[in-house]
């Protein structure tokens, strides 16, 4: 499973093509994408018009959606926090956190292009999904 972080619904959504995109464009009917209730609270809360926040909720409905709040999670993520500020590094999200965390638990790949995620993968171990570049013009 690939758990697809609101950094690339966000730019999907909005038909930005990057390595990412196309990687979910290409992947999504496969069954092997799915998202968080915290991703998917981030994802619908950005968007200001009811007919883009309707297609929005269709699109990410059809998705396995995980629980990402239990009470083991929370506390863990905020262990995760406090291990990477001790290293010298703040994570400016709470829900990065819980996110990231949650894939570590899981064993699931985070499809991402927001840079918190990479202290995640490089000191606790996030596994992270990284797709090829896309070709130069």
């Amino acid at each position: 499973m690939v758990i697809v972080d609101s950094s690339v619904w966000i730019d999907f959504l909005n038909q930005r093509l990057t390595p990412q995109t196309r990687w979910l464009r290409a992947s999504r009917g496969s069954g092997t994408v799915g998202l968080t209730t915290l991703v998917l609270a981030e994802v619908l809360q950005g968007i200001r018009f009811d007919n883009r926040f309707r297609h929005a909720e269709r699109l990410l409905q059809t998705m396995p959606v995980f629980d990402s709040l239990a009470y083991p999670l929370a506390v863990q993520a905020a262990s995760n926090f406090r291990t990477l500020r001790a290293m010298g590094v703040t994570i400016r999200s709470t829900i990065d956190c819980l996110v990231a965390t949650f894939c570590i638990q899981t064993g699931y790949r985070l499809l991402h292009s927001d840079s918190d995620f990479d202290y995640f993968e490089h000191h606790l171990n996030l596994p992270v999904l990284h797709p090829p570049a896309l070709p130069v013009s």
